[in-house]
């Protein structure tokens, strides 16, 4: 059988169990273990058994279960209310006024959650009531929210980079300090378009009812200071080289008891709900990372991923028509997979091509990252899609209308990045002269 061959019929047997609705770890390790018997190079169960336990035993891995945790203690606490009240008397001179609270607080949130599913449910629990009952526009609200949700996994810390570190082999650390500036460019055209959209619609945006003295909005943002102090500290040490990723997230986790405690909203109930989540999360992509482990090395010996780059290297693509290549197909593969699962799943394949084209490991993570960040808006598996639909009571495609614009901009941010690589690596050569 051809190298071509064997890579359509194995491409079929994954896209038949994953249609299936196989677990995708498990169609991972099914297919790396077709693609063994087919060259018969190697014994399977030997290949699974050495691949699933190096994949595993890894000390960068730690930081995952850490920064989950930490996501999941502050989910469980006040924060999403006092970031509304602290962020909403500040905002008021902005047109657009508290929907900018939605852009800023999942910023701030997703600085120390690194999920974007967690960050959209976090600030929608308290943002979208507030907004519906001042009269602001239920729809730019709810897509305001889809879109700013997504910076969960694009600020640092974050769940996705973690992962795509570990897979593509480059430091963790870097690929967050690169998240730095490309977040708050989102966050920028974001706000920017809220702004814009308001001034041509005015009669959609209430009067400012929160005017207050200095005073009373210091008062205001009083619960915010333990928040801000966390990520200021877990910045720190990222920027400086104080602590490593694991470092922070055990530093993190001991914030983020703190921040529970002080909201009053430390309880053995919310200490083991977070347990419990935070286990369930990391034994899943535990589960998914072995899985693509095993499929990856098992692909090596096909012949697959070489011939597939050679062939691509043949097309005599530029750069960018590559990028643009690749950011179409995972805007596909983001209509029925999850970001994690996208990135093991096209890593083994996708990474000789870009490092061929020239491209740094450590930007494309980053461009990655704002891919999944369109998938996570794009129906119809869309994550912050289905959190916003279960939590305004509208249908999916209504929740998918509001969000398409917010879409376009992560387009704008993925192209700009792209255009202008030092938006993304500026912060990384900065701190790491040498790399």
């Amino acid at each position: 059988m051809g190298v071509l061959e064997m890579g359509l019929l194995l491409l079929g047997i994954l896209a038949l169990l994953l249609g299936a609705g196989v677990w995708i770890s498990m169609s991972l390790m099914a297919c790396g273990w077709a693609s063994l018997l087919l060259t018969g190079k190697m014994t399977a169960g030997e290949v699974l058994a050495t691949t699933v336990w190096g994949g595993s035993n890894s000390w960068t891995l730690a930081a995952l279960p850490l920064f989950i945790w930490m996501g999941e203690i502050l989910f469980r606490t006040r924060l999403s209310e006092e970031m509304f009240r602290g962020l909403a008397p500040w905002l008021g001179w902005l047109p657009g006024r508290l929907m900018h609270v939605n852009v800023l607080g999942c910023g701030i949130f997703g600085s120390v959650s690194g999920s974007s599913a967690a960050t959209c449910a976090t600030i929608a629990k308290i943002a979208l009531p507030e907004l519906k009952r001042r009269g602001y526009n239920e729809s730019m609200s709810l897509g305001s929210l889809a879109g700013a949700g997504t910076l969960g996994i694009l600020i640092p810390p974050s769940i996705t980079m973690v992962v795509y570190a570990v897979a593509a082999e480059v430091s963790i650390i870097q690929v967050f300090l690169a998240g730095f500036l490309p977040g708050l460019l989102v966050m920028a055209l974001y706000s920017g378009y809220i702004a814009i959209w308001s001034l041509l619609h005015p009669s959609e945006t209430p009067p400012d009812d929160m005017r207050m003295s200095l005073r009373e909005k210091l008062y205001e943002s009083r619960n915010l200071i333990p928040c801000m102090l966390l990520i200021a500290l877990v910045f720190a040490s990222l920027l400086f080289g104080w602590a490593t990723a694991t470092e922070c997230a055990a530093w993190g986790v001991l914030g983020s008891f703190a921040i529970s405690w002080w909201s009053g909203m430390l309880s053995w109930k919310s200490f083991w709900d977070s347990v419990m989540g935070a286990t369930r999360l990391t034994c899943m992509i535990m589960l998914i990372l072995a899985g693509a482990s095993f499929m990856s090395v098992a692909m090596s010996y096909t012949g697959v991923p070489l011939a597939l780059a050679q062939w691509v290297n043949g097309l005599g693509l530029s750069p960018y028509m590559l990028i643009a290549v690749l950011t179409l197909m995972y805007i596909v593969l983001g209509t029925a997979l999850d970001g994690i699962s996208m990135i093991l799943l096209t890593t083994a394949v996708v990474l000789p091509m870009v490092k061929h084209a020239g491209f740094d490991l450590v930007w494309f993570g980053i461009f990655m990252v704002l891919v999944i960040e369109m998938a996570e808006i794009s129906p119809p598996v869309g994550f912050n899609l289905f959190v916003l639909q279960a939590m305004s009571g509208k249908d999916s495609l209504y929740v998918a209308r509001a969000s398409l614009p917010f879409f376009f901009l992560l387009v704008v941010a993925a192209a700009l990045v792209t255009v202008f690589p030092d938006i993304v690596m500026s912060v990384p050569r900065w701190a790491f002269p040498d790399r």
